[in-house]
């Protein structure tokens, strides 16, 4: 293939271009925001779990205080029966006797009730202050996740700024070379690792990194200037210039 070798010169800003392009793309997958979300994501998932197991706690003891709290309130309605009927004095003696001992009953399971009421109470207590911590690191982590997504969006923001200048850079550069050389470009391109063109520096490939001796370095110091010649290794378009030694 034949191009014009100020042509073949653009291909290297070009090249140059396409490589900050790459890199934008690169950068936009591998911002550290994006691990820092996932990670509080699963945060914020497990604390979600943690919150639910305490509010399931706080509501199972809030049920069996309601619960013991009936419980006493039977117990003190049938005492208190028990004690205007002993204080009336009009039942048969054997009657009273069993209220007597109802009513000793009666306190002795009152009695009962209350302290498992206070246990319950205690565990409550310890139970909601965990449900409060818990709640409180979960919006500390949501916040966290507001920030953390604040400084994603921005840093995204940036990078779309930067391939906007990049791609109409590249388009202005593509619009002055010849159809078929761009075309070899971006094949080339697309098969070796997003490199279609490389400059030829002091005999090195700087697409390969490799030194051109003995025929291939022949070849290239007979080929013409308008002439596109290929490094023999990687197989890019090697850009010949004043600095590539030949």
């Amino acid at each position: 293939m034949k191009a014009d070798p100020d042509a073949q010169l653009r291909l290297l800003d070009l090249q140059a271009t396409d490589t900050a392009l790459t890199q934008l793309a690169h950068r936009r997958r591998n911002l550290p925001e994006h691990a820092e979300l996932e990670e509080l994501e699963k945060r914020i998932r497990s604390a979600s779990d943690d919150l639910a197991r305490a509010q399931v706690e706080v509501d199972d003891l809030d049920r069996d205080i309601a619960r013991v709290e009936r419980d006493i309130e039977q117990v003190r309605a049938r005492a208190e029966r028990d004690r205007k009927l002993l204080e009336a004095g009009t039942a048969p003696p054997r009657e009273l006797e069993s209220l007597q001992h109802e009513l000793e009953t009666l306190q002795r399971r009152q009695s009962e009730l209350e302290d498992s009421e206070l246990e319950l109470m205690e565990r409550r207590e310890t139970a909601q202050a965990e449900l409060d911590a818990v709640q409180e690191r979960l919006e500390k982590l949501r916040e966290q996740r507001e920030e953390v997504q604040r400084r994603r969006d921005a840093a995204l923001a940036e990078i779309a700024k930067s391939e906007e200048y990049r791609k109409a850079e590249r388009d202005a550069l593509a619009a002055e070379l010849p159809a078929d050389l761009l075309a070899l470009y971006d094949r080339i391109r697309e098969q070796y690792g997003g490199i279609g063109a490389a400059q030829l520096r002091a005999r090195r490939c700087e697409g390969c990194r490799l030194e051109l001796a003995g025929g291939d370095l022949a070849r290239v110091k007979a080929a013409p200037p308008d002439e596109v010649v290929r490094c023999e290794e990687c197989r890019r378009i090697l850009v010949r210039t004043k600095e590539s030694g030949l």
